[in-house]
C-alpha cells in the first residue's frame, strides 16, 4: 500500500516519463523513415510519369545493351565517349518507352503474341534481320532457325561448356524481340493518331499548285540594315509588349544554367621538350646505325610496338603512313612533331614489299610426346607431301580436316605484340609460292604449311616507329597547379576571377544555357563533380578547382545563371526581344516610307532595290539576294496574287520589306495532277508528323534526369 501511495504521489512525473519514452520511440522510428526515403531518392537516376528508376535497374539496363553491342560488333570494350552515347540512347529508350506504355495502355492498345508470330512468320522487320536467325538464302528472318535454337539452349542448360555460349545468344534475342514489341506497339499508337489527320481531294489539289504554280516577279526591296539600329528608339514598354506576345516561345522544359569558368590545360614545358628530343635523336640514331629496331623501340617506350612483319599503310598511324612513300628502304628520318596527336616521332623504313593482301592455305599440326619425337614425324610428313602424297588424308590421320583457310592482311597486322613463334609463321606464310609446303619448327611441335592461293597484291612495309607523346613532367604540372590554386584562393567572387585573370595569364569564358543530360563541362573529360556542383550550387558562387581533362586541365567555374522549368524571364530574354523589336520598328519605317506606292517605278523613286525573281512558289520559301533573307511571307503573298498584279500591300519579312508585282504565273513543266498520288504523299506526311507526337508527351511527362548524379 505504501509502495501505490508513493506511486499515486508521483503519477504526473510517470506520465511525462513513459510520454517523452513513448515520444522518442516514434521519433526514432519516423527518423529511420525518412532516412530509408532519403537514400532511396539518392538512388533514383530519373523519372517518367511518376515511374522512378534507381541506379541499379538503369545500370542494368547499361549492361544489357553494351552485351548486345560487343556481340555484334565484335569489341570487348567502349571508349568513355561510346559509353556516353550508350547511356543517352538506353536513356531515350527507357523514356520513350514509359510514354507510349502510359498512352497505349489508357486506350488498351497492345501488342498480342500473334502479331508477334505473324511478324516473325514474314521475317522482313529490320530487327530480325540483326538476329542470328536469317535464312543465307532467302535473307529473311527464320523462325524454325529460331525454334531450332530455343530448344538447343533448353539442352545446353545440362552442359556448363555450352551454357555460357547459348546464354549470350538467347540474351540478344530476348533483348531483339523487346525491342521488336516495343517498335510495334509505337508504330500502332503512331499509326493511330496518323489516321486521325486524312487528306481529301481539295487538299491535294491546294498542295499539288502550292508546289508547281510558279510566278516570276518584279521585286522592290528594302533591307532593314539600311536603317542604322542608333536610329531605332526601343524602351521597356515595347521588350514587354513583344515578350507577352511572343512568351510560348521563351517556355523551356528543362532547368538549364549559365556559367563563366577559367580552364588551364598543363602542356610540356621546354625543358620537357627538349629532354624528349634527346631521347629521340638517340633512338634515331641507333636506328640509323643497325641496332636492334625491337630493342630501340622498346627502350624508346613507343607507343606503337615492332612486331617484325611487313604490313599494309592502314596499320600504322596516319602520319607515319603518309611518310612511307618518302623514304628509301634504309633510311630513318630525324625527329619530327604531330601537331593532331602531340607526339614526337621517328621512323626507319626496313623494307617494302609487294605481297598478297590474302592468302589461302591449310596447315597439318604436328605434335609428339617430346618436341624431338615431333620434329622426327613431322619430317617424315613433309617428305610425304613433297613426294606427292596427299595432303587431307594425312591430316585426317592425326586427326585433322586439312581444310583450307583465308588469312588477311587485316587479321594480324593491327597487333600490339608479336612474340617470335607467331612472327615466324606468318611469315612464312607470307613468303610461300603457291602449291609451296614448308615444314616449321615450334617449341611445343611443327606445323606443316601448304599455300593454295594468294590474291590482291599490295605493297607492304615493314617499318620501325618510335611514336611518343610530348609530356609534361611532374615538376612543370606542380608548378602549374600551384599557379592556378593560388588564382583560384585569391579570387573568391566571379568579379575577381574576371578582374585578376589576365593578371594571371588566364581567359575567362563563358556558356549558357549547359544542361545536366551533358556529359563534360567546357568540353573537357571527366568534369562529372564539376557538373554536380554546377547543380547543386546557388547563383553567383564559385567553385573549388578541379583537376579534369586526362589528368592535364585545371578548372574553376562560376555560376551566374538559373533558368528553371517554365518561362524564361524577360530579363534574360532581353537581347531577343530587342531584335524582333528592332526588326518591327523598322518594318514600320519603311512601311510608312512605302505609302501609297502602287508600281514599281514609285518603289524605285522611294529608294527600293528592283529584282527579277523568278519561279517564286508557295511551298518553297523564296531567298531574297539583296536582303540575304529566306522569305515565306513573301512566297506567301506572291502566291494569292494574280497575274499582273502590283501587292496589295508590303509585306513584312525577316530581312526587310517588300512590294512586288507579279509578271508571269505559270505551271512547272511537266507537272501533272494525280490525285490519288498527292493524297498519298499528304498522309506520309500526316505520318510523319505524328511520328513527332512524342515530343508533346515529353514536355507532359515530367521526365526527371539525374543521370548526372551517377555517371
Amino acid at each position: 500500500m505504501a509502495a501505490l501511495g508513493k506511486i499515486r504521489k508521483r503519477g504526473v512525473a510517470l506520465v511525462i516519463i513513459i510520454g517523452l519514452g513513448l515520444f522518442a520511440f516514434i521519433a526514432e522510428e519516423a527518423f529511420r523513415s525518412c532516412e530509408a526515403t532519403k537514400n532511396q531518392q539518392r538512388q533514383q537516376v530519373g523519372e517518367v510519369l511518376g515511374n522512378k528508376i534507381n541506379v541499379q535497374e538503369f545500370q542494368a539496363l547499361v549492361d544489357e545493351y553494351q552485351e548486345v553491342l560487343k556481340m555484334t560488333q565484335g569489341v570487348d570494350n567502349f571508349t568513355e565517349e561510346q559509353l556516353n552515347s550508350i547511356k543517352d540512347e538506353v536513356w531515350n529508350e527507357y523514356v520513350n518507352e514509359q510514354i507510349i506504355a502510359s498512352e497505349t495502355d489508357k486506350i488498351g492498345l497492345t501488342v498480342t503474341d500473334e502479331e508477334m508470330q505473324n511478324i516473325m512468320k514474314e521475317g522482313t522487320n529490320p530487327i530480325l534481320l540483326r538476329s542470328p536467325f536469317v535464312n543465307q538464302e532467302t535473307g529473311r528472318f527464320d523462325a524454325t532457325q529460331l525454334t531450332k535454337f530455343l530448344s538447343d539452349y533448353k539442352r545446353s542448360l545440362k552442359n556448363s561448356q555450352l551454357a555460357e555460349s547459348y546464354e549470350k545468344v538467347y540474351k540478344y534475342w530476348q533483348f531483339l524481340e523487346k525491342q521488336l514489341r516495343q517498335q510495334t506497339l509505337a508504330q500502332k499508337y503512331q499509326a493511330l493518331i496518323a489516321n486521325c489527320l486524312i487528306s481529301n481531294p481539295i487538299s491535294a489539289k491546294m498542295a499539288f499548285e502550292g508546289q508547281n504554280q510558279e510566278s516570276d516577279i518584279q521585286l522592290a526591296s528594302i533591307a532593314y540594315s539600311t536603317i542604322n539600329d542608333n536610329d531605332v528608339k526601343i524602351d521597356d514598354k515595347d521588350l514587354k509588349a513583344k515578350y507577352d506576345e511572343q512568351k510560348e516561345m521563351f517556355k523551356q522544359t528543362v532547368e538549364t544554367r549559365d556559367i563563366k569558368y577559367v580552364s588551364f590545360q598543363v602542356v610540356a614545358s621546354a625543358a620537357d621538350r627538349k629532354a624528349l628530343m634527346t631521347t629521340m635523336l638517340d633512338a634515331s640514331q641507333k636506328l640509323q646505325s643497325g641496332a636492334n629496331p625491337a630493342e630501340v623501340v622498346r627502350k624508346a617506350q613507343s607507343q606503337f610496338p615492332y612486331t617484325g612483319i611487313a604490313a599494309t599503310k592502314r596499320a600504322y598511324p596516319f602520319d607515319i603512313a603518309a611518310k612511307l612513300d618518302s623514304i628509301a628502304v634504309g633510311q630513318t628520318t630525324a625527329p619530327f612533331e604531330t601537331k593532331g596527336d602531340n607526339t614526337l616521332n621517328v621512323v626507319k623504313l626496313i623494307s617494302k614489299t609487294m605481297m598478297p593482301d590474302s592468302i589461302e592455305y591449310r596447315q597439318i599440326q604436328i605434335g609428339g610426346a617430346t618436341a624431338e619425337a615431333a620434329h622426327k614425324t613431322a619430317d617424315s610428313v613433309y617428305t610425304a607431301l613433297k613426294a606427292g602424297a596427299n595432303f587431307e588424308e594425312l591430316a585426317k590421320k592425326y586427326g585433322q580436316s586439312g581444310e583450307n583457310m583465308w588469312l588477311t592482311s587485316a587479321m594480324y597486322e593491327n597487333s600490339n605484340s608479336m612474340d617470335e613463334e607467331s612472327k615466324n609463321y606468318l611469315n612464312a606464310i607470307n613468303a610461300l609460292a603457291v602449291n609451296d609446303v614448308k615444314n616449321l619448327e615450334f617449341s611445343q611441335g611443327n606445323i606443316i604449311l601448304q599455300v593454295i592461293n594468294r590474291k590482291a597484291m599490295v605493297e607492304k612495309y615493314d617499318v620501325a616507329v618510335i611514336k611518343h607523346t610530348i609530356d609534361f613532367s611532374k615538376g612543370t604540372y606542380s608548378d602549374a597547379y600551384n599557379k592556378f590554386s593560388q588564382y583560384v584562393s585569391e579570387n573568391k567572387t566571379l568579379a575577381d576571377l574576371e578582374k585578376n585573370a589576365a593578371k594571371f595569364g588566364f581567359n575567362v569564358q563563358e556558356r549558357k544555357d549547359l544542361f545536366n543530360s551533358e556529359h563534360t563541362v567546357a568540353g573537357l573529360r571527366a568534369t562529372r563533380e564539376t557538373m554536380k556542383w554546377i547543380f547543386d550550387a546557388k547563383e553567383g558562387e564559385v567553385s573549388p578547382l578541379y583537376e579534369c581533362g586526362n589528368n592535364d586541365d585545371l578548372l574553376v567555374v562560376a555560376l551566374t545563371g538559373i533558368h528553371p522549368v517554365g518561362y524564361r524571364s524577360m530579363e534574360t530574354m532581353k537581347d531577343v526581344l530587342r531584335q524582333e523589336v528592332l526588326r518591327d520598328k523598322k518594318f514600320e519605317q519603311i512601311k510608312a516610307k512605302l505609302a501609297g506606292v502602287a508600281d514599281i517605278a514609285a518603289a524605285k523613286a522611294k529608294g527600293a532595290r528592283i529584282d527579277s525573281v523568278n519561279q517564286v512558289t508557295f511551298t518553297a520559301p523564296v531567298f531574297v539576294q539583296a536582303t540575304g533573307a529566306s522569305e515565306p511571307a513573301l512566297s506567301g503573298a506572291v502566291a494569292v496574287s494574280k497575274q499582273g498584279a502590283f501587292s496589295k500591300a508590303v509585306v513584312k519579312g525577316n530581312g526587310g520589306a517588300y512590294l512586288f508585282q507579279v509578271v508571269k504565273k505559270s505551271e512547272r513543266q511537266g507537272a501533272k495532277f494525280d490525285e490519288k498520288m498527292v493524297e498519298q504523299q499528304l498522309q506520309q506526311q500526316a505520318m510523319q508528323a505524328a511520328g513527332r507526337f512524342l515530343q508533346e508527351l515529353y514536355q507532359k511527362a515530367n521526365v526527371v534526369d539525374n543521370r548526372y548524379l551517377f555517371f
